[in-house]
């Protein structure tokens, strides 16, 4: 029997041309040109003439390219007289990944950063977000006019992007609603160098199914490749005892190894998906088996691509550094000694960034010092450990490990506050009057001494009364009391100008002497966090007020007002409640569309639509809408120690805008304040960092003073991000919005890492007790089912509305007017039916559920609702005829 030959089977040959060549070649010429001109222009051999034409096709079916009178080709939406060729920028050396890319991908890179197009308002720029079931969107790096959020992109229009790839894509359908559909039409930049997933053996081809569901195509593995160095070295060994290494060579082929067959592995991608050719690989790390301890945190490493393994020039940096502070290191700051500053952090925290004291003064004022360490003396800009530190972003904190943007030697070494032992750092020492109103505040390099190091757990105890912790920490007793007190009178100003607070509860997951999870309970705040977290608000927001009153560019820390949409749509969640905001001008307003029609709703029994009626869009009553943070605030506290408490917080939560950074003053909604920035933690985040380095040059240069220092604060919240602002200092507006930029993007990274690995966590400790009742409040309901819940273990899950029909026997559906799920008996001629009862879940529900099963694709529980069982006995089985 004839064998059957795979591309996998051939030997790879040399690419003559390539689309992303042709579109870099299109690009720098004047003028359109025909196939024949591109062929001469490229100095293409015959087999590439041969290809030619299929490539300019399949360029001109995607759109990026467009075809003229007489044969002639231009990249779509230049114009006749097009630019002259400029030279396509280069990677930044400190963003370029460990392995490299493609080749040819490199090339699609400068290519599409070549074209200068004319502007062409209906090709965007972002990032492609995907879903599993093949469709995506497109979030664009401006918002797009006229469109209401991103750029929906069908399955049949994604090409050969993958999710995280920047893309440029083409709008080709604006709905009434505001909603815009489009195609991808140019890949700009790739987002995966490596793919991590589980490798398998194949009858044809060796492939990795990525663990990333969002990534839609296998990764195949020609032969050869799936070897690891230290396989091959295994291989090498092996033949060395009786046989030749082209044999060996040759029976890796057939050979399943036992080291590769169903691990998980890391791949560098040799091949990105093309005219619909697969992707290729090449194994380079071997990472574990799945349920080994510790995998599925390396596994979520590299499946969101946080750097984890610092360069040796870092660590060599590192290490050279000096573990000890000296006199020549303490020349020229304050020194604070000899007074009794402690650090108060987490019991299993290993890095101190932040040390407090206060004190009372004589006029009836309190001082309050928040002393961060000087991360800034140790890390020089442009430095390897700088470079490492922004590509970072910030640490990454996982149940059992860190992942820190510094290496220890720092974050755990002569950066960290450590007890009993000298320290540098940079000083905010504010006065608060009786009222907690701050009206003066200073800044200095210092150098201190902490006296304990304290646990949020301990002082909680001596502020408690507990006896042995007030005489083991005796001397400062009294000043934990001071501390409360003053914390308590910062919260009352804050709450006074309507700061929001939303204490939602965070899951804990317990292990016992093994490393074995045994429960996953919810975090406690008690008023030990409040001490700390108050006192950071303040240093925070005195350095955002000294550095802009002075007019020097820095980093903000912004949460923008939310959407009237987002708004709306809470509001009519919180109905369901009785509950509302109480904003003005919010009442929904219905947009007749022209010339759209679509049928009414069938009556209640009815299968049939009814007539044709007129199209109308919901839309808020305003599109300036006066949202103020003292309308959630009060809503708050409406809600505080209600059962829907959690549950409307969340809500709450999720009409929010996301906080980032930005070089404008935007303003901090939620904090109901206008300048705010981060400069408590500069180990663990790049953005403090930042800070720290502009405060430093302020204090530097005391005379420095912008034209404009006080503009911006005359502007308030209208300002614009556009705004040029206050340009002196040590950093460029462009540089600071680069930061900015990064930094947002590292830290929703390491968010969605650490959520992701929560949930793969929490379904691990849940396969364990499958089969188990529970008590659970439904907390979120979708077209698909809803979420629940657990009242004693802090776990969720999905209850789906296919297994909802499955147990009922009954036609269940969404509900969209109250967002709830509706069971109803199918209709039946028989008699059984008439006994028949129906069931409605909506949220803030309690529903006594049971675990059945785990998602092994998202990681996630699924449970079924006890309730069903017996309303499944009396509603009938069969379905009506169709």
């Amino acid at each position: 029997m004839r064998r059957k030959h795979t591309i996998e089977d051939q030997p790879p040959r040399p690419a003559e041309v390539s689309a992303e060549e042709v579109i870099a070649h299109l690009a720098a010429q004047s003028k359109p040109v025909s196939i024949r001109q591109i062929a001469h222009g490229m100095d293409m051999k015959h087999r590439g003439r041969r290809y030619l034409p299929r490539i300019i096709q399949q360029l001109k079916r995607s759109g990026a390219i467009e075809e003229l009178h007489g044969g002639r080709y231009r990249l779509t939406g230049a114009k006749n007289s097009q630019r002259a060729p400029a030279k396509a920028p280069a990677l930044k050396a400190d963003h370029a990944p460990a392995s490299s890319a493609a080749p040819s991908e490199t090339n699609e890179a400068s290519a599409a950063a070549k074209p200068k197009r004319a502007h062409d308002p209906n090709l965007i720029s972002g990032r492609l977000v995907a879903h599993r079931d093949g469709y995506g969107f497109l979030v664009p790096d401006k918002p797009i006019p006229g469109v209401d959020g991103d750029l929906f992109i069908g399955r049949d229009n994604m090409e050969d992007a993958m999710h995280g790839d920047r893309v440029l894509a083409r709008i080709l359908r604006r709905r009434p609603d505001g909603r815009a559909e489009g195609r991808i039409a140019q890949i700009v930049e790739r987002q995966h160098p490596t793919v991590v997933g589980l490798f398998r053996y194949g009858p044809h081809a060796n492939y990795v199914l990525p663990y990333d569901v969002r990534l839609h195509q296998e990764i195949l593995i020609p032969p050869g490749e799936e070897l690891t160095p230290e396989l091959s070295e295994k291989l090498r060994a092996r033949a060395a005892e009786g046989g030749s290494t082209s044999a060996v060579r040759a029976a890796s082929r057939h050979e399943r190894l036992s080291e590769l067959d169903g691990s998980v592995v890391n791949v560098e991608n040799t091949r990105y998906p093309r005219g619909g050719m697969a992707p290729a690989g090449r194994v380079i790390e071997i990472v574990g088996r799945p349920g080994e301890i510790g995998v599925d945190v390396e596994i979520i490493i590299r499946k969101h691509g946080i750097p984890h393994t610092f360069p040796p020039e870092v660590i060599a940096e590192a290490d050279a550094t000096p573990q000890r502070v000296s006199e020549a290191d303490i020349d020229g700051r304050r020194d604070f000694r000899a007074l009794p500053i402690v650090t108060i952090d987490g019991e299993t925290a290993r890095d101190f960034d932040d040390a407090v004291y206060v004190a009372k003064l004589p006029n009836g004022h309190y001082e309050l010092q928040v002393h961060i360490a000087d991360v800034a003396h140790y890390v020089g800009r442009g430095s390897p450990l700088d470079k490492e530190a922004r590509l970072r972003g910030t640490s990454v904190y996982f149940p059992n490990r860190a992942v820190p943007m510094l290496p220890e030697a720092l974050s755990n070494g002569i950066c960290s506050l450590n007890p009993k032992v000298d320290r540098l750092v940079m000083s905010a020492i504010m006065e608060m009057d009786a009222a907690g109103k701050m009206v003066r505040s200073e800044f200095t390099p210092g150098v201190i001494r902490s006296t304990e190091r304290m646990t949020y757990t301990n002082v909680f105890k001596v502020l408690e009364g507990d006896a042995e912790m007030r005489e083991r920490y005796a001397p400062l007793v009294e000043r934990f009391h001071l501390m409360k007190e003053l914390a308590l009178l910062l919260n009352a100003q804050r709450v006074e100008r309507g700061s929001i607070d939303f204490d939602l509860p965070e899951p804990i997951i317990e292990f016992d002497e093994q490393g074995r999870m045994v429960s996953v309970v919810r975090s406690v705040r008690n008023i030990a966090h409040r001490l700390i977290e108050e006192f950071m608000l303040a240093a925070n927001e005195a350095v955002a007020q000294y550095l802009e009153k002075r007019g020097i560019a820095s980093l903000q820390r912004v949460h923008e007002k939310p959407d009237p949409k987002r708004v709306l749509e809470f509001e009519e969640m919180a109905e369901a409640f009785g509950y509302t905001l109480g904003v003005d001008d919010l009442s929904e307003r219905r947009v007749p569309v022209r010339h759209g029609q679509v049928p009414a709703p069938s009556r209640a029994g009815r299968r049939e639509r009814g007539r044709m009626r007129a199209m109308t869009v919901t839309l808020p009553g305003s599109d300036e809408v006066d949202i103020r943070p003292q309308h959630y605030q009060r809503l708050t506290a409406k809600i505080a120690g209600k059962p829907e408490e959690r549950i409307l917080s969340y809500l709450m939560l999720r009409s929010l805008k996301q906080a980032r950074y930005a070089p404008a003053l935007l303003g901090h909604f939620a904090l109901a304040t206008q300048e705010y920035t981060h400069f408590t933690s500069p180990i663990r985040r790049y953005p403090d960092l930042i800070v720290h380095r502009v405060l430093k040059w302020a204090l530097e240069n005391p005379e420095a003073q912008a034209p404009r220092a006080l503009a911006p604060l005359l502007q308030g919240h209208g300002r614009k991000e556009e705004d040029s602002g206050p340009t002196l200092g040590p950093y460029r507006r462009a540089e600071l919005e680069e930061i900015a930029s990064e930094s947002s993007e590292a830290e929703r990274r390491a968010d969605g890492a650490e959520r992701e690995l929560m949930e793969w966590k929490t379904a691990q400790f849940m396969e364990g007790h499958l089969g188990e009742e529970y008590d659970s409040l439904v907390i979120s309901v979708q077209k698909f089912g809803f979420f629940v819940e657990l009242v004693d273990v802090f776990v969720e899950g999905l209850v789906s509305i296919d297994r909802l029909e499955e147990m009922s026997g009954m036609r269940c559906m969404y509900r969209e007017r109250d967002h709830a799920i509706v069971c109803e008996p199918y209709r039946s001629s028989g008699r059984g039916s008439r006994g028949a009862a129906g069931h409605i879940f909506k949220i803030g529900d309690r529903v006594r559920v049971r675990a059945e099963r785990i998602d092994p694709f998202r990681h996630r529980v699924e449970f079924a609702p006890v309730v069903l069982e017996t309303l499944s006995a009396t509603a009938p089985k069969s379905r009506p005829r169709q």
